[in-house]
């Protein structure tokens, strides 16, 4: 086993000898019979952070991730043994500099963007349009025998296939038929002898579908059930043009592959992170509340993928990126991601909203639906013509194709020139609304057929972006094809701009790998559900240097203790300060003990409004490009320039109790807080270090909202929504 590998395994040394070393020179000891390797990354959800070499003839019991989180962990005597392990291996680390930093430095796959499963996969990933099928088949021990195709024109005469496998590409004319004959043609294709990849349809272990709207519930892979899929039915209404006929595709791919797990993958599922302020609509809230009207987003796949490639091509980890991704095709929609989350894109409540595309109108004024309701036209026909006449279809009159559209103003077309200035004017004018929205920028992202293969819509878009630190070099950008990530900024332009191959099928077949891990632990969570822990209300309060300390209460002051709190080390204090912001001041804010290595203010939602400041949601300690406040004591007061923030809800774990629950550190879940309005909070992120006791934080917002009282309340983990990684 080596450094980098993903854990699939937890390790017993049964006799003999193992070495554990960094492969870099670093030696951090050896393992004998009775010692277990490989629970450290079992717990971060990082890569193993040594090479573990037999020095000697040795025998090794590996016992695979889903029995380590589904039975090992259910024993209360090994989780308290592989608990001391893993606090005794990380102060081991932790008391050596060299050693730690070696262990820790990152393996050669950090953004999981590599198929890993537990055990290896052969996953087919089906996408299934109104008379279309794309699918992608990925074997995750040799992909080599990698393979994807489509079928077109199903159900109407012309029906044809294409299929790109390791045996070259194959063309064929099929019988005009329905969606079940398609599925089987697919199968014949891939178990062919001549072009296929596989022996027979058997070889397959996990499906993965491709849905368009998941809605408010769906916000990350799901196994598909028969009462999940009546769920998924419901939300037909939200998008009746896609959803209906990839429930059907689901429902005939159970039929004719019954025995392994189908997962769905849902579009809208990467912007469930939108804050309510950037997902409302300025219509009546009942519309909301009774009806689900809202933005949901949609390309989620993409814009995940290439912010992915992106940090991992700029060597910054996702989480200190702001990044605007553009996907520019048939369908385009750009996209705000702060710090690894979705915080706005331009598709709405469906995907008509936006940008300008082939025969999607994008943004048009309500009024003018009204008006031509009142002129005549029906609500079908507005909606027909909405969705499938406008767009660059409807302004240039020549195609809903971008590169006619180009060859057509290249030859004097003024239809298609204002066709062409139109949607690059529009995706100017979103790049510029999302970097006001994220506060500056680091990245511009071009993807999608439009995104990668046009380097003159990519110029006509940034034009006049120098304002913004965005300077664009022409031959680069001339030069980039769309095939690689590829840098078409000058090498003094303060924004990088990229143009990152898409492959929104990979990440399905992450994702349903990631899904299927999840489902392993559900054991342990039907285990724990009726083991609750504490839920505590965090009040705003300031956390401070002893810089600070001292420039607010006078040279050598030390912090004086008031009360002690839940986390073992951690203290109120007796000084408070008040926060003071561009519009108004919050008095007698208590700081928090010990000091810190840096100045961090922690104010709920509704504050913002009284100081003036717009902070963003944030892991605590995460303050890059946070905007900044006065604090005022009696003494003195100090100017910070960055670290106010909403901190992002989370809870406390030491690795014993992770490993009872069977969730990593930087994992997200969801918990349900009882009381008299019962709430299931989402996106809460779990902290796990030896120091910590079990315990949730949520703001003073969140607790009102579920009627808490400054006592707490109990909570109890409803759900795993994404195993702690890097990203």
């Amino acid at each position: 086993m080596h450094r980098g590998d993903e854990a699939s395994y937890f390790g017993v040394v049964l006799s003999g000898e193992i070495a554990a070393d960094t492969g870099n020179g670093q030696h951090l000891g050896e393992l004998k019979a009775g010692d277990t390797f490989g629970e450290l990354s079992l717990m971060s959800g990082n890569p193993l952070y040594a090479d573990f070499v037999a020095k000697a003839p040795s025998e090794v019991l590996l016992i695979p991730v889903s029995l380590f989180q589904s039975l090992i962990v259910a024993e209360p005597n090994a989780v308290q043994s592989i608990s001391r392990t893993i606090a005794d291996r990380m102060k081991m680390l932790m008391a050596d500099p060299a050693k730690a930093a070696a262990a820790m430095r990152e393996g050669d796959d950090p953004y999981g963007l590599k198929l890993k499963g537990e055990r290896p996969e052969k996953i087919l990933v089906i996408n299934c349009g109104s008379s279309s099928l794309k699918y992608s088949f990925y074997d995750t021990s040799d992909e080599s025998h990698n393979a994807r195709g489509a079928i077109e024109r199903i159900g109407i005469d012309g029906t044809r296939l294409k299929h790109v496998g390791q045996k070259g590409e194959v063309k064929k004319d099929l019988p005009k038929g329905d969606f079940g004959q398609a599925f089987k043609a697919m199968t014949a294709e891939l178990t062919s002898k001549e072009t296929g990849v596989i022996g027979g349809a058997g070889e397959v272990s996990v499906v993965a579908h491709r849905l368009v709207h998941g809605g408010e519930k769906f916000t990350e892979g799901t196994l598909i059930t028969d009462e999940i899929l009546a769920e998924m039915e419901k939300l037909n209404p939200l998008a009746p043009l896609h959803n209906p006929v990839m429930l059907a595709g689901i429902t005939e791919m159970r039929r004719l592959y019954p025995a392994v797990p189908h997962i769905a993958v849902f579009d809208t599922a990467f912007h469930h992170t939108l804050p309510a302020y950037a997902f409302l609509y300025g219509i009546p809230y009942e519309l909301y509340e009774k009806k689900a009207v809202r933005r949901y987003g949609f390309h989620g796949s993409s814009h995940n993928y290439v912010a992915l490639r992106a940090a991992q091509f700029l060597k910054k980890r996702p989480n200190e990126l702001r990044l605007v991704s553009c996907h520019l095709g048939n369908g385009s929609s750009l996209c705000a991601v702060d710090h690894g989350r979705s915080i706005d894109t331009t598709m709405g409540f469906t995907p008509l909203e936006g940008m300008i595309m082939g025969t999607r109108c994008g943004d048009v004024d309500p009024g003018v639906l009204s008006f031509l309701e009142r002129d005549g036209m029906s609500g079908a026909q507005i909606d027909e013509m909405l969705n499938k006449k406008s767009g660059l279809l409807g302004l240039s009159g020549v195609s809903s194709d971008m590169r006619e559209v180009l060859r057509a103003a290249d030859q004097g077309n003024h239809r298609a020139l204002l066709a062409l200035k139109a949607f690059c004017y529009r995706v100017r004018k979103y790049i510029g609304a999302y970097v006001a929205s994220l506060g500056g920028l680091d990245a511009v992202l071009f993807t999608g057929g439009i995104g990668q293969g046009s380097a003159v819509v990519r110029a006509l878009a940034l034009q006049g972006l120098e304002c913004m630190g965005i300077r664009l070099e022409d031959d680069r950008n001339n030069k980039a094809k769309g095939d690689q990530v590829s840098l078409i900024s000058t090498d003094d332009s303060k924004v990088s701009v990229l143009v990152v191959p898409t492959d929104e099928e990979r990440m399905m077949a992450r994702e349903a790998l990631r899904t299927l891990s999840r489902s392993y632990i559900t054991k342990v969570l039907d285990a724990q559900k009726q083991q609750s822990f504490l839920v505590e209300v965090s009040a705003h309060h300031i956390h401070l240097t002893q810089e600070h300390v001292e420039a607010l209460f006078g040279t050598g002051h030390q912090l004086t203790k008031h009360a002690d709190l839940s986390q073992p080390g951690q203290f109120a204090c007796k000084e408070q300060l008040a926060i003071v912001g561009p519009k108004g001041k919050i008095e007698r804010v208590r700081i928090l003990g010990p000091a810190r290595k840096y100045t961090q203010v922690e104010i709920a939602m509704t504050e913002q409004f009284k100081l003036g400041i717009h902070p963003p949601i944030r892991e605590s300690g995460d303050i890059t490009d946070t905007p900044g406040c006065t604090l005022e004591s009696p003494s003195g007061s100090v100017q910070i320039d960055k670290g106010v923030i909403c901190a992002l809800r989370h809870v406390h774990m030491s690795p014993e109790d992770a490993l009872r629950y069977g969730v990593r550190d930087k994992s997200f879940v969801r918990i349900r807080v009882t009381g008299d309005r019962e709430l299931v909070f989402g996106d809460v992120l779990v902290r796990v270090d030896p120091s910590f006791k079990l315990a949730m934080h949520i703001d003073t917002d969140e607790a009102n909202a579920a009627n808490i009282s400054a006592k707490g309340a109990q909570g109890f983990i409803d759900g795993i929504q994404s195993e702690g990684s890097m990203n």
